[in-house]
């Protein structure tokens, strides 16, 4: 008989490596804090004022989000300080493009073994994230969870809840015919596509511990990995001046799928592929995978992370305070009556294309 005493810790979960991570992380989320966002982290839950952010009669918009297997180029190159700005960026910029706010956000990390400096590292990178957006960091759930996950791996989720005074929220039902769509820099690939760019990685034998081909100053993995931008605190201050009609956030399903979702039914966004230089990342991903240009403009945002539907006769104003601001700002088409869509197109020479080349999405 097999009297043997059990424990959680024999089973592979250290209570006390817990206790330590949130001890670690507590001032990480207390630099976080903004007006609503008060309590300390350790209840069961956070607390948000929003009559203390300044809001008299708001909506609240909530989005979650993670970041696919860019996190899985994180752990097997040890790179884990700016995987949580990527977590923070893909949802909060998804609240931004409905006209809301991001007040409070919580993330979920799950290991099979938990590693306190590998963790701490990632809600560094969530705390910073935070702070670039303007949100609190008001908790979060680590799981430890053996036999879940290889030894080394990790995942992470995040969830964001941000505001919007009723009324002034953005649907895309201003957007009009004529309308000038103007296009925010991308910082690198961003959170999508990194299935195809870590096949390509593993099919092309890429050394990404060297400088990239494009860039003798920076290492291949740096120029992958590098973190989403976040465009919140650039585009708060026109979305509440009712000077922009309608956001897109460039995901997956890049530009092509990504603008429609935007459209009211009847209108159809058109793009100029050679309205700005493909980034020299962009150009070595669709050589490398030999990727035609109307696959990239459906997979990758091709150094456009953010499109905005603007009136024309506000888009040279806006354009110069983004820049200003510090965004990169591109002019990339237009509105035109149509199916409900988007249509990319480039000419012969540009994204490596040997012809004129058209690629047409309809929702």
């Amino acid at each position: 008989m097999n009297d043997k005493s059990y424990s959680y810790e024999q089973a592979g979960v250290s209570i006390a490596a817990g206790n330590a991570l949130v001890k670690a992380i507590a001032p990480l989320a207390k630099a976080t804090a903004r007006p609503g966002a008060t309590s300390e982290l350790g209840g069961f839950g956070g607390f948000f004022d929003p009559r203390a952010a300044g809001y008299a009669d708001p909506l609240l918009v909530a989005a979650n989000d993670g970041v696919g297997t860019k996190v899985k180029l994180a752990i097997d190159h040890d790179r884990h300080d700016h995987i949580g700005i990527d977590l923070v960026a893909m949802c909060v910029n998804d609240l931004i493009v409905q006209g809301a706010e991001p007040l409070f956000f919580l993330d979920y990390f799950a290991t099979g073994k938990l590693e306190n400096g590998v963790a701490t590292r990632v809600v560094a990178g969530i705390a910073e994230g935070c702070k670039q957006a303007g949100c609190a960091l008001i908790g979060g759930e680590t799981a430890e969870m053996p036999g879940m996950y290889a030894p080394g791996d990790y995942d992470l989720a995040g969830f964001c809840v941000g505001a919007v005074e009723r009324g002034e929220q953005l649907t895309g039902d201003r957007v009009a015919d004529g309308d000038v769509l103007l296009g925010l820099a991308s910082s690198g690939v961003h959170s999508n596509g990194y299935s195809l760019v870590r096949r390509l990685a593993a099919d092309k034998d890429w050394k990404l511990d060297r400088p990239a081909l494009f860039d003798h100053d920076t290492l291949l993995i740096d120029a992958l990995i590098a973190p989403t931008r976040i465009y919140v605190k650039t585009l708060l201050q026109p979305i509440r001046a009712s000077r922009i009609h309608a956001l897109a956030h460039i995901t997956g399903g890049g530009l092509l799928e990504n603008v429609p979702r935007v459209l009211p039914e009847g209108l159809h966004a058109h793009i100029d592929a050679g309205a700005w230089e493909q980034p020299r990342l962009m150009a070595f991903l669709q050589a490398q995978g030999h990727i035609e240009p109307e696959e990239m403009a459906r997979t990758f945002n091709c150094g456009v992370g953010m499109v905005l539907a603007v009136a024309p006769e506000e888009a040279e104003a806006l354009s110069a305070d983004l820049q200003a601001a510090g965004e990169t700002v591109y002019r990339i088409g237009d509105i035109r009556a149509g199916t409900r869509g988007c249509t990319v197109s480039g000419k012969a020479g540009g994204w490596s294309a040997k012809a004129d080349w058209t690629a047409t999405h309809t929702q």
